[in-house]
């Protein structure tokens, strides 16, 4: 296995980083320009939200297959394949003349996506020790939050000055050359056994997952996380380019900056778990992120960003722990059990969209606190009973 500090370690987490920062920086750079898009193709907040979601639910229904696909293809080959597409997908964005071509470019921009997404951290868990998987973990997220920030702040910035065609060709053109150093950093796999002819095994591997409340309750929270996370973002877009404040898209871009708080406590959540436990690190980001969509009903720009660098934070800290939860309980088929926990992930910020958008569309940020409220006790409720099941789980392995 490969420990920390060697030089093995180093290509693999640079390696691993830098896709992971592509995936995000593809996944979400149309997000800031949602609202000029909603008004260029005269349609309302919840229908636009449909560029957005059809990457994140092509994405959630991908995971799985290439997870599948990965267990005898290998991890490596899947991620590369996934990741080499992203500029070849991007360059036909170029041609798009309507609104239902380019969402349905986004979604095999989804499909794309979920090779990566699906098997990176499976290929950390094989490869790299215990302790040297408990501190890269917390890197690779943050590179997730440092890819989302750069996506969203390139794509409403160069929106703004040129439009929305120079920033998915700029997008791309950056992708490929990252790819190549990708391919170049990341180490063929040592400790990966292909298993040939076994879809039918896989799909014993997914009843097992979701049969196994230990595991599917963590993928149920990082699905609520994820659905308040990113759409509370979202609905602040739409906020801050409306009246009283109108500001221009590029500058709307700029709260994504608060992605910042959530590379900080990715990182914080190793540390965490090495000396208390993991749900009640769950439960405490759920907190503070609760906390911060609160403190932006204050209607002024501080109190907003604010707000988002405590939603920002908080969602991190859960997500980064809930992660490492699933990849590390699942006994076996661990490629398939994290891109479950993705499945729940990007689903809940599929639909999460639609219904924060709905509550903004209604009752502007007021109904959003409602909205929010009450995914915020969901988000409770299961890591209450995560809690309860792992400590009753616990106490029947025990030797008597």
């Amino acid at each position: 296995m490969i420990e920390r500090h060697s030089a093995e370690y180093s290509k693999v987490t640079w390696g691993l980083s830098l896709g992971s920062f592509l995936v995000f920086c593809n996944l979400y750079v149309f997000q800031p320009i949602l609202p000029q898009l909603s008004q260029h193709f005269a349609v309302s907040e919840t229908e636009i939200n449909w560029v957005f979601a059809a990457a994140t639910l092509a994405l959630s229904l991908s995971l799985v297959p290439w997870a599948i696909s990965s267990e005898s293809l290998g991890r490596r080959a899947v991620m590369l394949t996934g990741l080499f597409l992203l500029p070849v997908i991007g360059a036909l964005m170029l041609l798009t003349t309507s609104l239902l071509s380019l969402v349905m470019l986004r979604a095999l921009m989804g499909f794309a996506l979920a090779a990566f997404a699906s098997v990176a951290v499976a290929y950390m868990v094989e490869e790299l020790s215990s302790e040297a998987f408990n501190n890269a973990i917390g890197g690779y997220i943050a590179a997730n939050s440092l890819g989302g920030i750069a996506g969203r702040i390139a794509g409403g910035v160069l929106t703004d000055i040129f439009d929305w065609q120079t920033a998915v060709i700029v997008i791309a053109c950056f992708t490929f050359v990252c790819v190549l150093i990708v391919a170049w950093l990341l180490p063929q796999q040592k400790h990966f056994k292909p298993t040939r002819g076994m879809f039918r095994h896989h799909n014993r591997a997914l009843v097992m997952h979701l049969s196994n409340r230990n595991i599917w309750l963590a993928m149920l929270i990082g699905g609520v996380n994820f659905a308040l996370f990113v759409n509370l973002y979202s609905v602040m877009g739409f906020r801050l380019v409306s009246e009283p404040h109108n500001l221009p898209i590029a500058m709307a871009a700029l709260i994504f900056l608060c992605y910042l708080a959530g590379t900080l406590s990715s990182k914080w959540s190793g540390i965490w778990s090495r000396h208390f436990p993991p749900i009640t690190g769950m439960a405490l980001g759920a907190t503070i992120s609760l906390c911060g969509m609160l403190i932006a009903i204050v209607d002024t720009i501080p109190a907003m960003v604010v707000g988002l660098l405590f939603i920002s934070g908080g969602a991190f800290f859960t997500h980064t722990l809930a992660y490492a939860w699933v990849s590390q309980k699942a006994q076996q088929a661990k490629a398939t059990a994290t891109a479950l926990y993705l499945v729940h992930y990007y689903i809940g910020g599929s639909l999460g969209g639609f219904f924060l958008l709905y509550c903004w569309q209604h009752s502007q940020w007021l109904g959003v606190v409602e909205g929010g409220g009450i995914l915020y006790l969901l988000l409770f409720a299961l890591c209450w009973k995560l809690k309860l099941v792992s400590e009753s789980v616990l106490t029947v392995n025990s030797p008597a």
